[in-house]
């Protein structure tokens, strides 16, 4: 989702080398964030001035049920790259997210002090530590509700609109459940804004705004003009209990207070921002494919 982003928004004033494990696009190449020594042979030739870290296992479920694997990927990789970057010279780029806190507060911002309740969130703020204590020239921004990427999608929105597709008319959505939505393609400019800056640090940086799961999902109906064929139930997240039985914070709703500090807040209002994901990946194939 979020590599797509980067590399269309990065592509035409860098130089990119794109890797993943999976190599689904002409774009990448083959490599693996835990593999130290491919890692370091990689970097080495390249002799990148940034390395991007954009690789996580995100799905809170795998996460709890494989802690050892989570954490050998998102938080030991996310060191292997910091190790590498201090060596090479290169700034360090680590996206985190909201998930680092455990939902106590209505909203978060840059200095509030993180507490996961989840194996991910637990991975990811460890691996926050380990790049603040290891790295000199580093950016970790943290990200919220994650949307963008069209087919590549494997978050809330893509699943309101995998459900629109197969003729559902009635969606059971969560409205218990706060956060901040961020679009891949904000999130890409506002960090590429960010690099050209030696403003390194920590920075919350998600779209502006903290709706319920069950105001995305309303909203996406009216996008669509669906409202008044569709039906929309909101329900208690204890109502999908025993599918996502990972924990999550009441509030994930992140306040860019750093950035907006420095006048580098260039995140739009997630309402804006999901409008221009929708009808730019989703809004024809909803209306010409929905039954």
């Amino acid at each position: 989702m979020l590599g797509e982003a980067f590399y269309n928004t990065f592509k035409e004033d860098y130089e990119v080398r794109a890797s993943d494990i999976d190599v689904n696009d002409s774009w990448l190449t083959e490599l693996d964030v835990r593999d130290y020594s491919a890692v370091r042979q990689e970097a080495s030739e390249f002799r990148p001035d940034f390395i991007f870290n954009l690789a996580a296992y995100t799905d809170l479920e795998y996460c709890e049920n494989n802690p050892n694997d989570t954490y050998i990927t998102n938080t030991i990789g996310a060191e292997n790259a910091a190790l590498i970057s201090q060596e090479l010279g290169s700034t360090y780029v680590f996206i985190s997210t909201a998930g680092v806190f455990d939902g106590g507060q209505e909203t978060y911002n840059d200095y509030d002090i993180p507490a996961p309740l989840s194996v991910y969130g637990k991975s990811k703020y460890y691996a926050e530590l380990s790049i603040k204590d290891g790295c000199h020239k580093y950016f970790i921004f943290r990200a919220g509700w994650m949307m963008g990427g069209g087919h590549k999608d494997k978050k809330f929105v893509h699943k309101i609109v995998k459900q629109l597709l197969e003729g559902k008319q009635k969606l059971h959505v969560v409205g218990d459940l706060k956060g901040s939505p961020t679009y891949t393609y904000d999130f890409a400019a506002n960090a590429k804004e960010m690099i050209s800056t030696q403003f390194y640090g920590l920075y919350n940086m998600t779209c502006e705004g903290g709706p319920s799961r069950y105001e995305v999902a309303a909203e996406m109906l009216k996008i669509f003009e669906l409202q008044d064929k569709i039906e929309l139930i909101e329900v208690k997240s204890d109502y999908f209990s025993e599918e996502y039985f990972a924990p999550r914070p009441n509030s994930e709703v992140l306040e860019n207070l750093k950035l907006k500090s420095r006048n580098l807040d260039f995140m739009r209002d997630w309402v804006f921002s999901l409008k221009d994901y929708l009808e730019k990946d989703w809004n024809h194939k909803v209306k010409e494919e929905m039954p």
